[in-house]
Formats: C-alpha cells, sequence, structure tokens
C-alpha cells in the first residue's frame, strides 16, 4: 500500500464539499419530477452515492493506496461534471437545477486540487 501525504485540512475541505454535493444531488433528485426529468433524477442519485462513497473512502486515509484514492477522485469527477452538465439544461426553470450544478462544480474543484496536492 502506497503511503497517501494528505494535507488534512484540505481533506476536510474535499468532504465538506463531497458532503454537499451529496445534499444537493439528493435534494435535486428529489424535485424532479415527471419523466421528462427522469435522467436528471437518475444522475443526481447517482452523483450522491458517488459523493459518499469518496467521502467514507477519505475518512479512512491510513488504509488508502494513493493511486485507488486518486482513481476514486477522478471517477468522482467525472461524474460531477456530467450530473452539472445535466443540471445546467434544467437550471433555468428549476433553483435546485442550478444549486445542485454549482455543488458539482466545487466538488470538482477541491477534488482537483486534493489531487495536485497529493501528487506532489
Amino acid at each position: 500500500m502506497a503511503d497517501m501525504p494528505m494535507d488534512m485540512d484540505m481533506m476536510n475541505e474535499c468532504m465538506e464539499s463531497m458532503s454537499s454535493c451529496s445534499t444537493a444531488c439528493t435534494m435535486c433528485a428529489s424535485a424532479c419530477m415527471g419523466e421528462d426529468m427522469a435522467a436528471c433524477r437518475d444522475m443526481c442519485m447517482d452523483m450522491a452515492e458517488m459523493a459518499d462513497c469518496c467521502m467514507r473512502m477519505m475518512m479512512r486515509p491510513a488504509g488508502c493506496d494513493t493511486d485507488v484514492m486518486m482513481q476514486m477522485m477522478k471517477t468522482c469527477m467525472m461524474m460531477g461534471k456530467a450530473c452539472s452538465a445535466e443540471c445546467m439544461k434544467h437550471a433555468d426553470m428549476m433553483d435546485m437545477c442550478r444549486y445542485c450544478a454549482m455543488a458539482c462544480d466545487a466538488m470538482c474543484a477541491q477534488c482537483d486540487a486534493m489531487m495536485a496536492k497529493m501528487a506532489h
């Protein structure tokens, strides 16, 4: 298992952004009614679960392999970008979609900063 040098403050900020993203995605999914919003609803629920999973992994830094954590964060970011793009399709008519997209974007930025720090 590779050593995982972590800036604990940055890790906490990253986990907080994942928690906020998960909450915003769950709320957005609940607000997405009707078949025309099915893709958005499903994407938001998947993103909420992905953010929760990544956050739980970060809570156990001593048991994580750096490469595995980096791949998990990359996957979380990829899903966050897709969720944000889907929500932005509805952002002009649904505030929750706009908030969800913003939370996904913030989570992606925090993951990116965390990965940059881990790479050094």
